[in-house]
């Protein structure tokens, strides 16, 4: 990513973030994230889906691409960077919680992609208090992670 990028992509001030939940669906990338003969998975620490195992994923910032997102997102939450091996494609996820008080609802448009790591080390960041593999059958994920499961080859 170019260091205009970078610039760019700094986190959103407090105050436009609110506005944007409230106002907009969210652009993002999810990874399923092939290790160990599973997907690994974290355990969320924060809204929305908090107490879930979900796949981990983040916002697209603007004048970022799609496969710059899954590189940082990876190096991020997972402490690794990943091999993007194919795209599931994009998905709806619809909450009716968020992160911001008086926020009642979040809306993302998800891109999935399936991804290998390149290290054997996972760091989960703050909004994991672990990462775990499951393997199939996977029981105990939260329904928009099943519905990325059913997809895999």
């Amino acid at each position: 990513m170019s260091e205009e990028i970078l610039e760019e992509s700094k986190p959103i001030p407090d105050d436009e973030w609110e506005s944007i939940v409230r106002n907009v669906p969210l652009v993002s990338v999810d990874l399923v994230v092939r290790h160990n003969g599973g997907v690994v998975l974290g355990l969320r620490e924060n809204e929305p889906a908090r107490g879930e195992w979900f796949v981990p994923g983040g916002t697209v910032m603007k004048n970022e691409t799609l496969t710059d997102a899954v590189h940082r997102v990876a190096r991020e939450e997972l402490g690794s960077d990943v091999t993007i091996e194919e795209r599931l494609g994009t998905f709806e996820h619809f909450y009716d919680t968020s992160e911001i008080e008086g926020v009642d609802s979040k809306h993302y448009l998800a891109t999935a992609f399936v991804v290998t790591l390149d290290a054997d080390e996972l760091r989960p960041d703050a909004q994991h208090s672990q990462l775990k593999v499951f393997e199939p059958p996977y029981d105990d994920v939260h329904p928009y992670v099943e519905r990325y499961l059913t997809k895999l080859d």
